[in-house]
């Protein structure tokens, strides 16, 4: 097994290399097949793994790779831990990348820099792999930061638009202010434990229990600061409240890159983080109720503003936002198994919904607002009905006994736990959760009848009214050779009638399939094992801590628990057919009635310009202080600047007295003279 884990992990590496360094000289093809072939095969040998700890034949196990650090007190080796949890991530990012990579080949078909955008897409996968596989928190920070430099190259793949770039950047930015608090917590774990090494950290946690330790001039408990300062870190990268802002910008992106960044991978490592931890964070209950807080704001915060996007891929990633809430508060609760089963079923119709959106866009010719869509599950059958799959799995479809989705399961799991917990949080946090599921499903049933019912919207786009405009010059210079009108279709401003939708290439849907299958078999297929009493227990071994108790208590709480999720999928799945299919006017009526909430939720709450006005613009002006008045006016005035003025000076001043008249020569030669004898008659007689 050693060998095939140090393939899957360092295979996505070698074909970053090849394609980023030798894309030019091998072209496009060659780079795909290399970095997708890759992929497939670290995916083909994850799954096995992860079926070995699934039947009990697979124990944890530490592979070696090199000495990293040896500093003084401090050792690091780098090696990599194979556990039930690093399973069950090995098998979500090999399939969700393997998958992306292969979409990829029909949705940057066009693009002339596709070895650079595969390499980045390796490089990214070879960095989540690193994080998921790491025995030590300095290993974990190495894959941390590399998810986030490759998440900066991926947004801004399209560096040609401004706004591609100010998203890369915006992601960079506040993703350092999550890493340096995870920064901390690693130096602070490193002060109280002497090591960096998880299993030790996790070993020596139970010794620190009641220790306080000096954090800004005064004492704290230990733990819970160390617990603190590390969730800061998941919070920035799992765009949790405060941290979220770079999240929805992050769509600037090419769709693959939504999909697998921000769906299924790079924004879930907060969630294993804490997972991985859990030991420490069971330790320290404060900090815990600190997650679970900040994960059940999350949850509605995301959800409320989700209702109102009419970007395609900003629904999707709102959602995603508040699914990431709903783990962080199964954490929070002690449910760490519920907050992995999550993750793990969040993986594929996350991804199956970002990519769906991907099939949209490619049809729509580019076009994001769903106000322009409508009408289009005739057009593109294959990814309506895979998109529905994705929807009903999100919104958590399924019947108590019987059969659900994948998020009938798993987002049930976690209500269910949060109220089983008997604490205030939990109960905070399970009624924040069941709102945001009505919302949720608000807003998934609104984008799919705004997407693919009604009327066609097409005419009111401009990037529609282009491609129709191509097609009309292609046809109209065939025109001559044709009777019929119908063969050649007039586009005009008004009509769309030379612009048909069309389905996407065979390399998008088999993805779409693919990842349809996991969205409605995942939850039904692996509860047990994730959420089990005992087969939960045996499956986990230890990797994260395994609440039996709670999880008891989760599986017997009163009928109107388990019947609550799916009530509310209900109501909103009724008032989004009424307000998009029924009765359409609606939500122009609710929008003026009132203006005030939809303004608020339009402007998300207000964060962005809040930040604007604390953070961004206070450093404009102190940036524009020290610019101004202390580099030009200060250091410039009296560094080079001053020093040439002197030098001007000076050049001016000898310049007139290099006349060139010898009487000018002589009188200077006899003031010179009588200087000269004065100062010796001075210094005679004295």
């Amino acid at each position: 097994m050693d060998l095939s884990i140090k393939l899957i992990v360092f295979l996505p590496l070698l074909a970053a290399l090849v394609a980023g360094l030798g894309g030019r000289v091998i072209g496009k093809l060659p780079s795909k097949l290399v970095t997708t072939g890759a992929l497939f095969i670290s995916c083909a040998l994850s799954w096995p793994i992860f079926i070995g700890y699934l039947t009990g034949a697979n124990a944890a196990t530490v592979v070696p790779v090199l000495d990293f650090i040896n500093s003084g007190a401090m050792s690091v080796d780098w090696a990599l831990r194979v556990d039930t949890l690093t399973a069950v991530m090995l098998v979500v990012v090999t399939t969700v990348s393997s998958l992306v990579h292969l979409y990829s080949w029909g949705y940057m078909e066009e693009d002339p820099s596709q070895p650079r955008f595969f390499a980045y897409l390796s490089l990214f996968t070879f960095a989540m792999l690193m994080l998921v596989t790491a025995d030590s928190l300095v290993q974990m920070f190495f894959g941390w930061e590399g998810v986030g430099l490759a998440s900066y190259l991926l947004i801004g793949f399209w560096y040609h638009k401004p706004s591609a770039n100010a998203a890369a950047i915006k992601a960079f930015v506040v993703n350092r202010v999550g890493d340096f608090g995870f920064s901390l917590g690693i130096f602070g774990a490193f002060l109280v434990f002497g090591t960096v090494s998880i299993p030790a950290i996790l070993d020596a946690a139970p010794d620190a229990v009641g220790t306080t330790i000096g954090f800004a001039g005064t004492r704290v408990d230990t733990l819970t600061l160390i617990c603190l300062l590390l969730f800061v870190g998941a919070m920035g990268k799992s765009a949790q409240l405060g941290l979220h802002t770079w999240l929805p910008d992050a769509m600037e992106g090419p769709t693959p890159v939504s999909a697998l960044i921000h769906a299924a991978t790079m924004v879930t490592a907060g969630v294993f983080m804490v997972c991985r931890l859990s030991p420490l964070f069971e330790a320290a209950p404060g900090a815990l109720t600190v997650v679970t807080y900040v994960g059940a704001a999350t949850a509605i915060f995301a959800a409320t503003v989700g209702t109102v996007q009419n970007d395609i891929k900003r629904v999707i990633a709102y959602s995603t936002c508040s699914q990431l809430g709903y783990m962080f508060f199964a954490a929070g609760v002690g449910a760490y198994g519920a907050a992995m089963f999550h993750l793990f079923t969040h993986a594929f119709f996350k991804a199956l919904l970002f990519l769906g959106a991907g099939a949209v866009i490619h049809a729509m010719h580019h076009e994001q607002d769903m106000r322009f869509y409508g009408n289009l599950r005739k057009k593109i059958p294959i990814t309506f009905w895979t998109m529905i799959a994705g929807t009903l799995a999100i919104t958590g479809v399924g019947i108590v006994g019987v059969f659900g989705f994948a998020g009938f399961y798993s987002k049930d799991a976690i209500l269910e736990s949060a109220f089983a917990a008997g604490t205030t949080a939990g109960g905070v946090a399970f009624f924040l959760g069941v709102v945001a599921a009505l919302l949720t499903s608000f807003y998934s049933w609104r984008l799919i009848f705004m997407t693919f019912f009604g009327k066609a919207r097409w005419a009111g786009s401009e990037h529609i009214q282009h491609a129709v405009h191509d097609v009309h010059e292609d046809e109209s210079e065939m025109a001559a050779d044709h009777d019929s009108a119908d063969d050649h279709p007039v586009a005009t401003v008004e009509g769309t009638a030379g612009y048909k939708p069309h389905e996407a290439p065979w390399t998008m849907l088999v993805p779409l399939i693919v990842l349809t299958i996991g969205a409605i078999f995942a939850g039904f297929a692996f509860y047990y094992p994730f959420f089990g009493t005992e087969e939960g227990a045996e499956f986990w071994a230890g990797s994260l801590v395994h609440n039996a108790e709670l999880v008891e208590a989760a599986h017997h709480v009163p009928m109107w628990v388990k019947l609550t999720p799916g009530a509310v999928m209900l109501i909103g799945l009724a008032i989004a057919w009424n307000n998009y299919i029924r009765n359409p006017d609606l939500p122009r009526r609710f929008v003026a009635m009132f203006s005030g909430l939809h303004t608020f939720l339009m402007h998300k709450w207000y964060f962005d310009e809040l930040y604007d006005a604390i953070f961004v613009k206070p450093a404009m002006a102190i940036g524009r202080f020290f610019w101004k008045r202390g580099d030009e006016q200060t250091i410039d005035r009296f560094g080079p600047h001053g020093t040439a003025t002197v030098v001007g000076w000076g050049n001016r001043l000898t310049t007139r007295l290099q006349s060139g008249y010898v009487t000018s020569y002589a009188l200077v030669m006899l003031l010179g003279l009588i200087a000269a004898a004065s100062w010796a008659f001075w210094w005679a007689s004295h």
